[in-house]
């Protein structure tokens, strides 16, 4: 039998084989003599940390590979919100500067431009009848007829008018225009001072203001009350001096006036009886 010391003598031995240095081989490899398992298990186990830490390694690097994409989506939607709202908001911000403008434009325009009065309708043409003339929307009558003035007065009223009213200057040229020259063409129209000497008034009841007297009319030369024109063969007469007196009882031819479209009244004669 081996001897205690003798056993542990061998084991030292056998433990120094294991722990020797090896050498190489000619080939530069680790020679297969002297190799012992405890040093086969070390590297299978390094080996082994390896893998779990190169697998680990792997795992990660792809997790983060699929986290990051999605972070950066999400960032990237975030991002377009954000942008789409500053849109919108920029947007209104236009409009409403815009409605605001619109409003001060049509404010403007409403205090410059007046309001129009509705159109009215076009008044029918002014229209005399036969023979009549118009001149300052009144139609007027050269009678070819002689009649006192009353009765000239009467057959003006018949046809819808008056004895002739002359105001103006223009008018009298007018009507002293149309009458026809003659030895002495005389024509009554609507003044008289019959109610009162002198106090000359139209056949309207309004008192004569000035008017177109020949130089020393009236006279009263033989109870002249009635007013009429004359028209002569002489060139330098002007209508503006061309009123007379004259007796009212006188036949004379006369000027009747009317405004337009006026109706003859019935039921007087307008013949030559009056």
């Amino acid at each position: 039998m081996t001897s205690g010391a003798d056993f542990y003598s061998q084991l030292m031995d056998e433990d120094e084989e294991d722990v020797r240095i090896p050498t190489f081989t000619s080939d530069g490899l680790w020679p297969l003599r002297g190799r012992t398992p405890g040093f086969y298990r070390l590297a299978t186990i390094c080996l082994g940390a390896l893998c779990v830490i190169l697998l680990m390694t792997i795992i990660a690097v792809a997790a983060q590979s699929e986290i990051k994409p999605e972070g950066g989506a999400a960032v990237s939607l975030e991002r377009q919100k954000q942008t789409q709202e500053a849109n919108v908001s920029v947007l209104m911000d236009t409009i409403h500067t815009l409605q605001q403008e619109k409003e001060e434009l049509l404010l403007k325009l409403s205090v410059k431009t007046p309001t129009r009065a509705p159109e009215r309708k076009t008044a029918p043409p002014v229209v005399c009848p036969t023979e009549w003339h118009l001149f300052n929307n009144s139609c007027y009558l050269i009678s070819t007829l002689s009649k006192t003035w009353s009765r000239s007065q009467g057959f003006c009223q018949n046809q819808g008018g008056h004895l002739a009213i002359i105001h103006t200057a223009e008018e009298q040229t007018f009507l002293w225009n149309l009458l026809p020259r003659g030895h002495w063409n005389s024509y009554w129209f609507g003044i008289t001072d019959g109610e009162t000497e002198n106090e000359w008034k139209w056949v309207d009841g309004r008192p004569v203001v000035g008017g177109f007297w020949e130089v020393g009319e009236p006279n009263n030369h033989i109870n002249e009350d009635c007013g009429y024109i004359v028209k002569t063969e002489v060139l330098t007469r002007v209508p503006i001096r061309s009123w007379y007196d004259a007796p009212c009882l006188m036949q004379l031819p006369f000027i009747c006036e009317k405004e337009p479209n006026a109706s003859a009244s019935t039921g007087a004669p307008v013949d030559g009886s009056l």
